[in-house]
């Protein structure tokens, strides 16, 4: 189940409309839409923590383990990392989508490529000339 299909799962248990929500939250409607037609996700943690509490539920129910790297994926790198955490789990998800796997070892092999991810970007991170670093300020 993905996050879009929880969400509008949770705001229906509560018996709330999307402008209802939307209110409670304070985001705009459109972005309550958006959310649960799928065509965005949240990028900020605190959203989705404001969400779940009116929700009464868990960020971790609402955006599931690969939606918790996502979004921890933008708040420390950034949308370009984010969208990087994103590709790379939906692979990994394609990868084990005959079943293969159980839910537990599909969220630890998330993990552990969400690690080696960020372990790898900082070995690069080190090998980058001066120059380019810091966005091209010289010291």
């Amino acid at each position: 189940m993905s996050f879009k299909d929880r969400l509008k799962e949770k705001r229906l248990e509560a018996n709330l409309t999307q402008v209802q929500l939307a209110e409670k939250v304070s985001v705009s409607t459109r972005t309550i839409q958006n959310y649960e037609m799928g065509s965005r996700k949240p990028t900020k943690y605190e959203i989705v923590e404001r969400i779940a509490k009116v929700l009464d539920t868990t960020p971790e129910y609402l955006l599931g383990q690969s939606g918790m790297l996502v979004v921890a994926a933008h708040e420390k790198g950034g949308s370009k990392a984010a969208r990087d955490i994103d590709e790379l789990v939906s692979e990994v998800t394609g990868m084990f989508a005959g079943g293969s796997l159980s839910e537990d070892a599909l969220d630890g092999a998330m993990k552990a490529l969400n690690d080696a991810y960020w372990i790898a970007k900082a070995k690069n991170k080190k090998y980058t000339p001066k120059k380019y670093r810091d966005g091209g300020a010289q010291k």
